[in-house]
């Protein structure tokens, strides 16, 4: 395999319901659920567990992920809805993205099915550590500030369009890496790593980081490692991935709401001072050459010539927005007419006032306006993340 480059290291199956708030609202009427109980639920054990784990999220505006205790809750809850089959995990994702404007790329996978080799890009390589094929399907939760769902007397509308990803999936908790990723890492330029987040089993996961590592040795020596960081089911599990690959790592990208979580508090992120405040905190927590940083208002980098990653925000920014407008289905016009789309007003008013602030360490550039009202919420950080990379290796 020549691909210069490789994405890592899981991928699964989505189940991206269509949402009906009638629908969810019988649901709600049906398993009894009041106001008051609406709040945040951590490893969802039943069918009504997730419908109060749904509004707890709406209600706040935020995205996130949660395990469930069995897949069967998933399938039962989505045969409620019209939904669509897709393809998950960062790096296939990514790679879907960046095949749409001729980017083609290597992948380490860990589920294979028919679902996912009709789903592939036809031109990514791909190689894959599953004993045997299997479907741990997660289920997508995609909503908007329009949907609006009444409990009781009261009207929940979100604050903020988001989506909150839910799974039980075995090939991701277990992670195996196929031995053949050391050949695969030969001729790369830049390779992703992202996919720990699942992981239950501490002595498995530095397991999987040490084969990684014994692997990553077959990487060129001016090969770039961007890691892109995900909400962890156990927090302390991010901390090990962050001790045993740091020294590895180049750029360290993340989403606001990881970015919040690190710091431990909600952050105005259109208040430059707060944000570089809370940069300069994230930056001890994790010490590696660049930070990427990617929200809805805008993304920036961190680190020492920063401005030397302009051109792979510009492209990172662009595919989040594509796809958040156009959906799975962009195309590679749809991509080129966002790349001359007008900035947002306030993203753009940020990184004027932020770049000011610390020229030369960071360059922070404006998402795109869109005003549609139908958008995709899932996947956007992915997408960011096959527009960014395409542009540090061409």
């Amino acid at each position: 395999m020549t691909k210069d480059i490789v994405l890592g290291l899981g991928n699964n199956i989505d189940y991206e319901i269509e949402w009906d708030s009638a629908i969810f609202e019988n649901l709600v009427h049906e398993f009894g659920i009041e106001y008051s109980e609406i709040h945040p639920v951590g490893e969802v054990q039943t069918q009504r567990d997730l419908i109060i784990s749904i509004l707890g999220y709406m209600k706040e505006g935020k995205g996130g992920e949660c395990f469930v205790r069995s897949s069967q809750i998933i399938e039962d809850f989505s045969k409620a809805f019209r939904k669509k089959v897709t393809l998950g995990g960062t790096s296939v994702r990514a790679a879907i993205a960046m095949s749409k404007i001729g980017y083609s790329s290597a992948l380490h996978l860990v589920t294979m099915n028919d679902d996912v080799r009709r789903l592939l890009p036809p031109d990514c390589e791909y190689i894959c550590s599953a004993p045997e094929e299997n479907s741990y399907p997660h289920l997508i939760i995609q909503f908007t500030q329009n949907h609006t769902i009444r409990v009781q007397d009261k009207i929940i509308r979100p604050k903020q369009a988001n989506r909150i990803i839910y799974d039980n999936d075995l090939d991701n908790i277990l992670m195996r890496l196929d031995p053949r990723l050391s050949q695969l890492l030969l001729n790369a330029k830049v390779f992703l790593i992202s996919g720990f987040n699942a992981m239950q089993d501490q002595n498995l996961l530095e397991d999987r980081l040490e084969k990684l590592l014994i692997s990553m040795k077959n990487l060129p020596k001016d090969a770039l490692i961007f890691y892109e960081d995900a909400c962890f089911y156990n927090k302390n599990f991010s901390r090990i991935v962050r001790d045993k690959l740091l020294g590895h790592i180049q750029i360290f990208s993340l989403n606001e709401d990881e970015f919040e979580g690190y710091i431990g508090r909600k952050i105005n992120l259109l208040d430059p001072l707060e944000v570089l405040q809370s940069l300069e905190v994230l930056c001890k927590l994790i010490p590696v050459p660049k930070i990427v940083l990617h929200t809805q208002y805008w993304a920036l980098a961190y680190g020492r010539d920063a401005d030397s990653l302009k051109k792979a925000l510009k492209g990172g920014i662009t595919m989040g927005g594509t796809r958040y407008r156009f959906g799975d289905d962009f195309t590679r016009q749809n991509y080129f007419e966002m790349e001359k789309s007008a900035p947002q007003k306030e993203g753009a008013q940020f990184s004027d006032r932020i770049n000011a602030m610390k020229q030369g360490e960071i360059c922070c550039l404006p998402c795109v306006e869109v005003n549609d009202k139908n958008v995709t919420t899932i996947g956007l950080g992915d997408a960011f993340v096959g527009g960014f990379l395409p542009a540090l290796v061409h």
